[in-house]
């Protein structure tokens, strides 16, 4: 019953993955056709919604089953459920401890992974999450890349490698109190 449980919610995972790639092809389809509006100028107004699903179905053609394999959310869902699944391995069976320091060691590095800012490739300390697109960075370290690009008069793309989203502002950012508190627990140990 359990397992099934877990099925169901693997299987929603997978589709707010699908959804959320669909999100971030469409958006880059219109920010794709603003450019180019931008840059060709035409005399006459093209028809913009045929333009951007051109560019739309172009972009989900590519899709495949990886891509939502490497959602960032699933990605996070799946090491929370192997962590779900070894501690109540520990409750229920000692005989297998250097199994389960084999998987914890791998589970300890795939977060510390998460802990990384992608702009300073430190761990954080005190972490921000983009309310657009959910990535992470170090607060002090984003806030002064948007500065900086400000000050240059131009627009702050997600740091966050693969990530579409091309406006990053400080009022999109909140801090991300769940990664801290995940950050400091993995420090104590």
């Amino acid at each position: 019953d359990d397992e099934e449980d877990v099925n169901v919610m693997e299987n929603v995972m997978l589709e707010y993955a699908a959804m959320d790639r669909e999100l971030n092809h469409y958006m880059r389809a219109v920010e794709e056709t603003m450019s180019q509006i931008k840059r060709e100028k035409p005399e006459n107004l093209p028809d913009l919604k045929h333009l951007v699903d051109e560019k739309f179905t172009a972009l989900e053609s590519e899709n495949t089953d990886l891509d939502l394999q490497n959602n960032e959310k699933y990605i996070y869902f799946k090491d929370q459920l192997k962590e779900m699944r070894k501690q109540f391995r520990r409750k229920s069976d000692n005989d297998n401890e250097a199994i389960e320091q084999i998987d914890e060691d791998i589970a300890v590095t795939q977060s510390q992974m998460n802990f990384i800012c992608p702009i300073t490739q430190m761990e954080m300390k005190r972490p921000v999450r983009n309310k657009i697109c959910g990535h992470s960075y170090e607060a002090d370290a984003i806030l002064k890349h948007i500065q900086n690009q400000k000050q240059q008069k131009k627009k702050v793309r997600c740091p966050k490698i693969g990530c579409s989203h091309v406006d990053v502002k400080g009022s999109d950012l909140v801090p991300d109190e769940a990664l801290k508190r995940a950050i400091d627990s993995q420090n104590k140990q």
